[in-house]
């Protein structure tokens, strides 16, 4: 294994560079960070370049730097339903964040449940969607952990060490002890500079690998022909429906979770939103190569006897330890573990927003500052939380949980996503929808799940399985649909608190 005395040093040293950058956020485009908008949205000061290299961040974490190639190396061809679904975010993205944005920049808002109090007029609903938002986050920031314990786990057996339980737990309380440290003094700034860092190892390592490891085997195609039977060129036809609803439920998610909303809010103008938001399918490429390392890994015997041994979750640091130099090796392992720090960041600081403003905030006065001191000591929680879970949940329910919380997540896009294109829907029965569509949601899970752990998210049909996801939205948009019907009825009238102008046009633009 090529993992020596040089790995570590490099791992250590790029480490010390990432912890520095961090902290430098404070100082970097200074602030106010006593303010929430300064502190949690990078004062919107965010250009084209540090916008995609964010929501790249976003996108490209540690549980997908691993989730992907294993669920390539496990299942085959089904992993690159992952590269579809991106494929369809961006242009959800471009048709909803630029008018979020615009908005948000007229109205100083913070949080998606911000907008979503005033464009229905109901501090119910916003708390519910803060509510849920910050519940499907938790296990997202989770899995990102279980990232970065994969590559630990490989350092440390090449290093000659037991990865045992201990050494684990007390490098990641490390790890994230820097991380909430940074993230209170340098708040998104840090985020995004280190996410900068992050996504150059992340690059140079896919890059990298995915030209040397074929030619060094002989190219794909060795790898190809030493692939167990798993349907790697082909997806089974009972497979189709639930690969495509799985595909376009996610992209409908990806961008009504609250890092995402965070990200997109803190560009510095609309057009450089835009101009950021479409440089992302580049990471879409990038994706589909790593991918491959899922099949990769059956060329490398070594590789393979390993990841068959800890589990798929290992199987790219694996890969790269038995393929590339030792001292390459402390740049990829740096840049996968790092790609859970840089995510967990983002998501507790878009998390902590809601909570403060949305929920706290509703209750109890707060100054700018006390609102910002709280916000700052809520995502210190929630990364402290999100670790605890790990600490304490096996990896099944965690994944398990994570794709709960795709489910849920989704069932705010009728008053975030809708509510930018019409105010036609009374905030009631938006608010009924939401509870029906989450209700439905975790029923079904658990019932096809027999009530046990959360292995599936597909719902069995006369058409083939379907993503429980896209039918908790149906149940939520009926709802919200007939509710709104009745209380027209009853005498209800739309009121324009949030003229159109306002979602369209900044007030520089005016």
């Amino acid at each position: 294994m090529n993992v020596d005395i040089s790995t570590l040093t490099i791992f250590i040293v790029l480490f010390a560079i990432f912890a520095f950058l961090g902290f430098y956020g404070a100082r970097w485009r200074r602030g106010d960070l006593s303010r929430l908008d300064e502190w949690g949205l990078g004062g919107r000061r965010l250009g084209i370049l540090l916008v995609w290299f964010l929501m790249g961040a976003d996108l490209y974490t540690a549980y997908t730097f691993i989730a992907v190639p294993e669920l390539a190396f496990k299942s085959g061809a089904l992993a690159y339903f992952a590269v579809f679904y991106v494929g369809l975010t961006f242009p959800i993205a471009l048709l909803t964040m630029p008018r979020l944005w615009t908005v948000s920049r007229n109205r100083g808002y913070v949080t998606a449940a911000d907008f979503v109090k005033d464009r229905f007029n109901s501090r119910s609903l916003a708390i519910a969607v803060a509510l849920v938002g910050a519940v499907a986050e938790i296990p997202y920031i989770a899995l990102q952990i279980f990232g970065m314990q994969a590559v630990l786990i490989v350092m440390l057996i090449g290093l000659g060490f037991p990865p045992t339980r201990l050494t684990l737990d007390l490098s990641l309380l490390i790890a994230f002890i820097v991380l909430a440290a940074f993230t209170i003094t340098s708040g998104l700034r840090g985020a995004a500079l280190t996410g900068v860092f992050k996504d150059i190892l992340i690059w140079i390592t896919v890059l990298a690998t995915i030209i040397a490891v074929p030619l060094s085997i002989g190219g794909f195609s060795t790898a190809f022909h030493t692939v167990k039977p798993i349907p790697y060129s082909y997806l089974p036809p009972s497979a189709l429906s639930a690969f495509w609803t799985l595909a376009v439920g996610s992209a409908l998610a990806l961008y009504l979770y609250p890092h995402a909303i965070n990200g997109s809010l803190s560009a510095e103008d609309k057009k450089k939103l835009k101009y950021g938001t479409s440089l992302l399918p580049i990471y879409g490429i990038g994706l589909a190569l790593l991918a491959l390392f899922g099949i990769l890994v059956f060329a490398i015997k070594p590789a393979y006897t390993l990841s068959a041994k800890y589990g798929g979750i290992t199987s790219v640091p694996a890969l790269l330890a038995y393929s590339m130099p030792s001292w390459f090796n402390g740049i990829a392992f740096l840049g996968i573990f790092i790609g859970g720090l840089v995510p967990a960041a983002i998501m507790a600081i878009g998390s902590a927003n809601l909570l403060v403003r949305n929920v706290v905030k509703e209750f109890y006065n707060l100054t700018p500052r006390g609102e910002a001191t709280l916000a700052k000591w809520i995502s210190t929680a929630f990364k402290f939380l999100a670790l605890a879970f790990i600490f304490v949940v096996p990896l099944s329910y965690a994944i398990g949980l994570q794709l709960l919380g795709g489910i849920i997540i989704l069932q705010t896009l009728p008053p975030v996503f809708l509510g930018l294109f019409t105010n036609k829907l009374e905030g009631r029965s938006l608010l009924a929808g939401l509870i029906g569509g989450v209700v439905s949601g975790v029923v079904l899970t658990a019932y096809v799940n027999h009530f046990g752990v959360i292995t599936t998210t597909s719902y069995p049909t006369p058409i083939g399985g379907i993503y429980i996801a896209l039918i908790a939205l149906a149940i939520n948009l009926v709802i919200s649909g007939i509710g709104t019907a009745i209380a027209m009825a009853m005498g209800w009238k739309p009121k324009e608190v949030i003229k159109t102008e306002e979602l369209v046009r900044t007030i520089e633009e005016k």
